[in-house]
């Protein structure tokens, strides 16, 4: 099986507010704006982690990334819980500290585990969903801190006379957008994967010529490629992109066909040979000279039924191969397509 593309580290996002001073203390909007360029820092080197993932790169190859960021965190909580409470409110300081603390925790703690795991994600679809969802769940951390903080931020400013405008700036709806494409992308890999993991349990089945799990995987692989383009089908394309979704239910009208259609004939040649292997065996242990015509014809009847079905495997199992391959191809194009449409490239 060929390696496939897969995604992806959680994404940091948080809001930014310019301070408008018309009738605000100058001190406090300073304050204000203090904090906010670290935190602005911190959004910059997350993207350029997020970008460098989110086309290709695996979070082990570009460790030196998140070590980068995990400096720029550390240094920007080391700064702002040095800065003093403002007029006895260490409110906003405290949540923003309190924030950079759980992303160096997530960047440090988490996102090690995730790193690990992804060096044993593809062994099952349970550990890829398991994968994908520590992402998830280390981001939500992320998100619950990043929202008590933008509360802090709103209170300091009511308390300070500051009106607020939120800052959109390039890299936060960077930012913002990839986490909505990372989200869109997991969903339809999933998908995609318990099927393709499937069929990896039939060809691992067909390689030991094992018919009882041949059977099973069989039956198995036509269930998730029916259940996967079900729940592929209520999927709507993304921002009018359908071409990862077109990918993947191409993907798994292959996996369906192939269970219902070309591996019954499959299993069948293994049958044929099976039973030939079982009437030799018992026939080289006879001595020529006790061996009956009926243990000559049993023999060349197995032989000859399994040889007739050779072609017919061998042609089934070519073109299974050859469009396996394509499929897969375009598969990953797709996917680099996506991601190269949908989040910007890493400097």
């Amino acid at each position: 099986m060929k390696k496939i593309k897969r995604s992806l580290l959680s994404v940091l996002c948080i809001s930014l507010f310019i301070a408008n001073p018309v009738k605000a203390q100058k001190s406090a909007v300073e304050y204000l704006e203090n904090i906010n360029k670290e935190l602005t820092a911190l959004m910059a080197d997350t993207w350029d982690y997020t970008s460098a993932v989110a086309h290709g790169k695996t979070a082990r190859k570009i460790d030196s990334r998140r070590k980068d960021l995990i400096k720029t965190s550390l240094q920007a909580k080391n700064r702002i819980g040095r800065m003093p409470a403002f007029n006895g409110d260490a409110g906003l300081r405290d949540s923003v500290v309190a924030f950079l603390t759980i992303n160096y925790n997530v960047l440090t703690q988490d996102y090690e585990k995730i790193v690990n795991m992804e060096e044993i994600a593809e062994q099952s679809y349970d550990m890829m969903e398991a994968y994908l969802l520590a992402q998830e769940k280390a981001n939500e951390r992320l998100n619950t801190a990043g929202d008590r903080m933008e509360i802090e931020q709103k209170k300091f400013a009511a308390a300070n006379n500051i009106n607020l405008l939120e800052n959109k700036d390039k890299v936060a709806k960077k930012l913002e957008s990839a986490g909505d494409v990372i989200k869109y992308y997991n969903e339809i890999y999933l998908i995609f994967f318990k099927s393709y993991k499937q069929e990896a349990y039939l060809m691992d089945a067909m390689n030991r010529s094992d018919l009882n799990a041949m059977e099973q995987n069989k039956n198995a692989l036509a269930t998730t490629a029916a259940e996967g383009l079900e729940k592929l089908a209520k999927i709507q394309p993304f921002k009018g992109d359908a071409n990862l979704k077109a990918a993947c239910k191409s993907m798994l009208e292959f996996y369906k066909d192939e269970a219902a259609t070309k591996m019954p004939g499959i299993i069948e040649f293994y049958m044929k040979k099976e039973k030939l292997d079982k009437v030799k065996a018992a026939f080289d242990a006879k001595p020529e000279n006790k061996r009956t015509q009926q243990d000559i014809d049993q023999y060349n009847t197995a032989a000859n039924d399994m040889n007739a079905g050779l072609n017919k495997y061998n042609s089934n199992n070519e073109a299974l191969n050859k469009n396996r391959n394509n499929l897969l191809e375009k598969w990953n194009n797709a996917a680099a397509k996506f991601m190269d449409s949908h989040v910007p490239k890493y400097k």
